[in-house]
């Protein structure tokens, strides 16, 4: 039997060479061990944590010696990148595991693991929570660890257990706004806030949107850009639909129905209404008809008695009226209401005169003309409707003129509001300025004593004539 002829040589070239599975000579796989050494180390790190979680000391006793028992990190207090990125992915998969066991157990998330009979607050949500607020703070961890967990924490949550999330985080705003965290946070916090507020609804959850805006204009300082509307982009979504076709039943003119609501169609982009000559003369014509109708028909003080602002328990205060045309006959009789649309007539009015407009961007000669005019009606429309229509024009007039600060602050750059504070040079410190002195006493005696030595013909003879003209006199 023949032998097997050699296999050929390979070739002389060196290059890159692709080889199928069956050609590999079976070696063991590096990626395998690995990756069943990244689970086990996990696994350890939450079961350290779970120990660490069910202690009932403060965080300063334990935090450190749980994060070095867990990583085993290179350094002693302080965690490198890759020792910072395990630690986050073992605590992450440790808070799903909590979050999921809070739900089967049917309690909140925010009160999973609190005992009933003591009535004491061990939540351990909240307990790695302050655990690695404490770790953040120190710097013995990555400062955005915390806000990372608080984002997943939010995600995972239902709408009413996201309430008891931000009331944590509302209570340790001072510690998440401090420079060491929020510099390396504030991107992750904005987008859990916004991400929440996404999810809530504008019209049933009115005060939890008022506390997570609330919390962001604490949180954020005043020059931080994220937060403003520099380009002054008006929200076009914000649409209010109208009946088009009259119906049965109605108390006041259909007619005067549309034109009353067609009015919202500027206010929600005044900037289309000025460029356009048809637009803005179809707005005046149907603001004037509006400001006529409110003159003809004032409202006397028992109207106004209906919402006194002064009782906040009784006070409606409303984001949005309803269109019904069958409402509207009641709709005029509220004093709240006719301040609701004269106050928007404000609002675009003073948008037009606002400063820094360019002549394309600013109105015409002709249309400044109408806008005074119409400015002065609302005004006296303003001040007569009861209760005490002065004091709230007067209020509204301040809101406004306050707004035109920020108009040219938004249009110089938004440059910051805080200055540093102004430091003395150690030199100057302490040390006084000593004072000049003088040859005769002051700076112009010596100065004309100088001058005389430098020209003594001219001043015997102007010396002369001092004394001529005291002699003659």
């Amino acid at each position: 039997m023949a032998e097997p002829s050699p296999p050929p040589p390979p070739p002389s070239n060196s290059g890159l060479r692709i080889l199928l599975a069956k050609d590999r000579a079976p070696t063991s796989s590096p990626s395998a061990p690995a990756a069943v050494s990244s689970h086990a180390d996990r696994d350890r790190i939450i079961g350290v944590f779970r120990t660490a979680l069910s202690r009932n000391e403060a965080p300063e006793a334990f935090a450190l010696q749980a994060v070095q028992e867990a990583i085993k990190p290179q350094k002693q207090t302080v965690l490198v990148l890759e020792e910072n990125q395990t630690l986050e992915n073992a605590l992450r998969r440790l808070l799903q595991e909590l979050v999921s066991s809070a739900v089967q157990s049917g309690k909140g998330i925010m009160q999973y693991g609190n005992s009933l009979d003591s009535g004491e607050s061990n939540c351990l949500i909240t307990r790695l929570l302050d655990i690695m607020l404490y770790l953040c703070e120190r710097g013995h961890v990555e400062g955005g660890m915390v806000f990372q967990l608080l984002e997943d924490l939010t995600d995972m949550s239902t709408i009413k257990d996201c309430k008891d999330v931000f009331g944590y985080i509302e209570s340790k705003q001072d510690v998440l706004g401090k420079q060491e965290l929020f510099g390396r946070g504030k991107l992750v916090m904005l987008r859990t806030c916004n991400q929440l507020l996404r999810r809530l609804s504008k019209s049933n959850d009115v005060v939890f949107c008022g506390r997570i805006i609330m919390f962001l204009a604490h949180f954020f300082p005043l020059s931080e850009r994220s937060a403003l509307n520099i380009k002054g982009v008006f929200n076009t979504s914000n649409e209010t639909k109208y009946e088009k076709d009259a119906t049965d039943g109605i108390s006041v003119d259909f007619n005067f129905y549309q034109t009353l609501w067609s009015l919202q169609e500027h206010f929600r982009n005044p900037a289309l209404t000025t460029t356009n000559p048809t637009k803005w003369q179809k707005f005046a014509s149907n603001l004037t008809v509006v400001l006529s109708t409110f003159e003809a028909q004032p409202l006397s003080d028992a109207d106004g008695k209906h919402n006194n602002l002064e009782q906040e328990e009784d006070a409606a205060f409303n984001i949005k009226y309803l269109t019904s045309s069958k409402l509207m006959g009641l709709e005029l009789k509220d004093a709240s209401f006719r301040r609701h649309i004269l106050v928007q007539c404000l609002i675009f009015f003073d948008y037009l005169k606002a400063p820094g407009k360019s002549d394309k961007e600013g109105p015409s000669e002709s249309m400044k003309e109408e806008i005074k005019s119409c400015e002065e009606r609302v005004k006296n429309l303003l001040e007569v409707i009861p209760p005490k229509g002065k004091e709230f024009l007067q209020s509204i007039e301040h809101i406004l003129e306050r707004e035109k600060n920020w108009v040219w602050w938004k249009r110089d750059g938004c440059p910051a509001f805080e200055k540093q504070p102004f430091e003395k040079k150690s030199g100057q410190a302490g040390a006084r300025k000593r004072k000049p002195r003088w040859r005769l006493g002051n700076k112009e005696l010596a100065q004309l004593w100088k001058w005389a030595e430098l020209n003594p013909v001219r001043f015997k003879l102007q010396l002369y004539i001092i004394i001529l003209f005291d002699w003659v006199l």
